[in-house]
């Protein structure tokens, strides 16, 4: 599974879909639609085998993967209207995650509701992505998550890794900025919770402490604490900085993705924690409370631990 780390060092980048190559994603994807009624409900079955076929068998990068190192990610679909035969609406839960070195560990890189999915679907016809045109709502939406986790996952094994994926999926906003469907442009999301804002905001410089602290986090802190466990916490412990640099300086209004790191990693860093040392503890609950005031009491559970 590591190998991902070597494959940083290649000067050989992405980013075209192709064949020859293992794939990098072992998506589970469930459709719901128990919301839909008195319609054909074989369409939802066979539309979940095309999205797991899409993913799963699609060559997203020219690097090639073990089948122990595909990435594990799961999609859920709530489809919520069916406007026509062909037309959905719902949406969209994505999860990634990563395994720890040494252990049977997985930890969360991404867990996120996309909740503006429109897109059409012709039962049992092919679905066709295109790097250079939107050609499609349904492939350029998973063709857009499946380089986001990616470029996440690239960047936990190295710094700044997954700057090229960003890019991919980058270019996928840009391409879909004449689509119909919501979800692709900066003034559909005043929040900036959206596709567009989602990757604008990871690619800006202002936001490059939180991939350093993904790679901090991972690398240099989780995978080694099998055999390190105060030096691995004590280095998770001083990516905190990063978090809440990013926090002050507001780069802007919302610091979403900031928020989504915290979303995934918050229970994670309070077991962590709850087993360091009083000075350390205090430091990173105080931390913690400032960049995540919504959940201040849940972070009293560090100093409250033994």
């Amino acid at each position: 599974m590591f190998s991902r780390i070597y494959m940083l060092l290649a000067a050989v980048l992405v980013l075209f879909p192709g064949k020859g190559y293992s794939q990098e994603l072992k998506c589970n994807v469930q459709i719901v639609s128990q919301q839909i009624q008195g319609t054909n409900k074989q369409v939802f079955q066979t539309m979940q085998t095309a999205v797991y076929e899409f993913m799963n068998n699609t060559n997203w990068t020219n690097h090639v993967y073990q089948i122990d190192e595909r990435i594990e990610v799961n999609f859920m679909f709530n489809i919520t209207e069916q406007l026509s035969a062909d037309e959905f609406k719902g949406t969209l839960t994505i999860q990634s995650r990563r395994p720890i070195f040494n252990t049977n560990y997985n930890t969360t890189l991404i867990n996120f509701v996309d909740n503006n999915i429109h897109f059409r679907y012709v039962e049992f016809e092919s679905l066709e992505y295109d790097v250079t045109q939107h050609l499609s709502n349904l492939t350029s939406l998973l063709a857009y998550w499946a380089y986001m986790i990616i470029g996440l996952d690239y960047d936990s094994y190295g710094y700044l890794g997954g700057g090229p994926f960003f890019q991919q999926a980058e270019n996928i906003v840009q391409n879909a900025q004449n689509a119909r469907e919501g979800g692709w442009k900066p003034f559909e999301s005043l929040d900036h919770k959206n596709r567009y804002w989602l990757v604008t905001d990871i690619l800006n410089d202002g936001y490059r402490p939180l991939r350093e602290f993904n790679y901090s986090y991972h690398r240099m802190g989780l995978d080694i604490m099998d055999s390190k466990v105060n030096e691995g916490r004590a280095v998770i412990a001083e990516s905190l900085d990063k978090l809440q640099m990013v926090y002050r300086e507001k780069p802007d209004p919302f610091v979403y993705w900031l928020q989504l790191i915290l979303d995934a990693k918050s229970d994670e860093m309070i077991n962590i924690f709850s087993e360091s040392f009083t000075e350390e503890k205090n430091r990173a609950v105080n931390i913690l409370q400032e960049i995540d005031p919504a959940n201040k009491t849940k972070y009293d559970k560090i100093q409250a631990s033994n």
